[in-house]
């Protein structure tokens, strides 16, 4: 019988690509107001030199173990513990106006003073636009004291934390939140769900995995054997890890529950 559900956030409750989309449209159409460049293609341009430049640090191999992208390094502050932290707080005002400046030098436009307030005004922008999937809440309610739920996500617990503080309701439906980053390991590593399931004091069996990530929601809990659900939202193609439900919205976890029990 199920017990609990673990929930991945970004992505999975938190509509973050969106709240991402809508940051990076909103501080390209500022650009071009004041420089007459494309948005579009600014916003393609930047994303591009953050993606490359963010992987030349020395602290992008604790990035992708903890799992912290490379748009979360263009608006968080990682005021949080440890000496990779520290890196990443000390590099992230270096690298977001770089990102931005080499994004509008790629476009032929030589800005650097623009490339920083671009830089200045994407956190801005992306903490004005929490976005919540329209059936979070209804979803939470149901399932909240029937099971015992577990927030289980990758990424800097500072950063998280500001996610969840612009989105005020749903961390009091969690009996725990685990961040990768306070854990000291991310997901796919099977030792953080591992720690959930000690947390809640129960057994693989009893629980399962909801998240929108094959390669670290559903492959580290198909590794640590806990029943995966995969929230597969834009029919994105599957790889070579195969979640045990495929769902394309959170209310059909209801079905899938029920007949779970029946086993």
């Amino acid at each position: 019988m199920i017990k609990a559900i673990f929930f991945d956030l970004d992505d999975t409750l938190l509509w973050d690509q969106k709240s991402v989309n809508e940051a990076f449209e909103a501080t390209c159409r500022f650009a071009s107001e004041r420089c007459g460049v494309d948005p579009k293609l600014l916003e393609e341009a930047v994303r591009k030199e953050a993606a490359a430049l963010y992987a030349t640090y020395e602290i992008y191999p604790f990035t992708q173990m903890i799992g912290i992208n490379p748009f979360e390094g263009m608006w968080g502050d990682f005021l949080d513990e440890g000496d990779d932290f520290r890196k990443m707080k000390e590099i992230v005002p270096i690298y977001r106006q770089e990102a931005w400046t080499r994004g509008l030098r790629a476009l032929g436009i030589e800005h650097v003073a623009l490339g920083q307030e671009l830089a200045e005004r994407f956190p801005i922008e992306r903490r004005s636009r929490p976005f919540v999937y329209d059936e979070t809440f209804q979803v939470l309610d149901a399932l909240h004291g029937t099971y015992k739920l577990l927030l289980l996500t990758n990424g800097s617990p500072d950063l998280q934390n500001t996610k969840l503080s612009i989105t005020p309701q749903i961390a009091p439906y969690f009996d725990h939140i685990v961040i990768s980053g306070a854990f000291g390991r991310g997901k796919p590593d099977p030792s953080i769900f591992a720690h959930a399931l000690e947390l809640l004091s129960l057994q693989k069996e009893e629980v399962i995995m909801v998240g929108d990530n094959l390669m670290t929601d559903i492959l580290g809990a198909s590794r640590a054997g806990i029943t995966t659900v995969w929230v597969n939202r834009h029919q994105k193609e599957r790889n070579e890890v195969i979640p045990d439900y495929e769902i394309t919205h959170l209310e059909e976890l209801y079905k899938i529950l029920k007949e779970i029990d029946k086993r």
